[in-house]
């Protein structure tokens, strides 16, 4: 088995290498450096044109860092983020702005991401008078055009923010974010703050969007009930580590790491009368400033031994299209294992 590394692909819109964020910690008057927040340690993924990349984890893994760093909103502490092969941690000021748009993002707050102050209009047409030298006729066209993709009534253009419902605003975000066509955008929790009959709403819009438009997607999630609809490929991620990569299907159906068999057995089944077995995790997560040695998830890890408390195990490709970084990969059902584990994680029948 060999390290999983981002490949030189032509498929790939995205590549990233070996990437790192860490925020110092700073104490004192003199704002000493006494450690680093280790957000983003080491992460390595592709994403395939056309396709949407589901990226889950608990709060704080890294998630939205990672998205970020990718679009250079944050700068990277190491390692390389490729878009179309060229690193944008070293493109000039001019290559930077042509890539912004290519590259956009939907955030999580559909009204905090809104300015209150601006019209609707102006709000969505925002990157068309940035980017573009488009006459206000021209522009306020567009804008009616991008409300209609969106579902929006566009006679409320002239509206501010704050007139519409919470799903209305995320539409709102989602018009601005393809205004300009971008090839790539990542949707970071753009559905964590709507109602679940929304939620569908809007991942069945975002859906349509990129067959129409051949957009491709970074989709951040809380939780794999969310992701499962929308991606083609999920990646879990894990104190500022990808632990698992593969198809949607795969993994749903035969998770390899015990932290994605914990998530996916936390969903909710449909008939409430059905019993299942759901891996409950003890403890929090551990520090992202002081991480433990070894497998960052062995302190919870109800399959944990010596070697993961010492070895910290790479992401490696186990089985075709299949990553996990885990030195004893796992399927959900192997119940056996799990039951007879000595450890802080224990199994409950609901």
């Amino acid at each position: 088995m060999s390290t999983v590394k981002a490949n030189q692909d032509p498929e790939n819109l995205i590549e990233v290498e070996h990437l790192k964020k860490y925020f110092p910690i700073k104490k004192g008057l003199l704002n000493k450096v006494v450690g680093h927040v280790k957000a983003v340690d080491d992460v390595s993924l592709t994403i395939r044109k056309g396709e949407t990349l589901g990226l889950v984890g608990e709060s704080g893994c890294g998630k939205s860092t990672l998205g970020r760093v990718i679009l250079r909103l944050q700068g990277a502490t190491e390692g390389e983020v490729k878009f179309e092969g060229k690193d944008i941690h070293k493109m000039s000021n001019n290559e930077l702005r042509k890539m912004r748009e290519e590259m956009q993002i939907i955030f999580q707050d559909p009204f905090g991401s809104l300015n209150p102050r601006f019209l609707v209009k102006d709000i969505i047409g925002e990157p068309l008078k940035v980017h573009r030298n488009m006459s206000a006729k021209d522009i306020d066209k567009r804008v009616v055009e991008l409300m209609e993709l969106v579902g929006l009534d566009a006679s409320r253009r002239n509206r501010y923010p704050h007139e519409f419902s919470g799903g209305q605003r995320q539409r709102i975000g989602i018009a601005r974010a393809i205004a300009l066509n971008p090839q790539f955008i990542v949707a970071d929790e753009a559905v964590s703050a709507l109602d679940v009959s929304v939620q569908s709403q809007v991942i069945n819009l975002l859906m349509k969007l990129q067959k129409e438009m051949g957009l491709t997607f970074l989709f951040i999630a809380h939780g794999l009930n969310v992701v499962r609809h929308i991606s083609d490929r999920v990646g879990v991620m894990y104190l500022g580590k990808l632990v698992e990569v593969a198809e949607t299907e795969e993994l749903y159906a035969k998770p390899l790491h015990p932290y994605t068999a914990a998530l996916l057995s936390s969903i909710p089944k449909p008939n409430p009368g059905t019993k299942r077995k759901r891996i409950v995790l003890q403890g929090d997560v551990p520090s992202p400033a002081n991480p433990p040695s070894g497998c960052r998830f062995h302190t919870r890890c109800p399959m944990a031994q010596d070697k993961c408390r010492s070895q910290e195990p790479l992401l490696e490709e186990v089985l075709p299209g299949r990553q996990v970084a885990c030195h004893f990969p796992i399927g959900l059902q192997d119940e056996v294992h799990l039951e007879d584990a000595h450890n802080h994680a224990k199994i409950e029948t609901v």
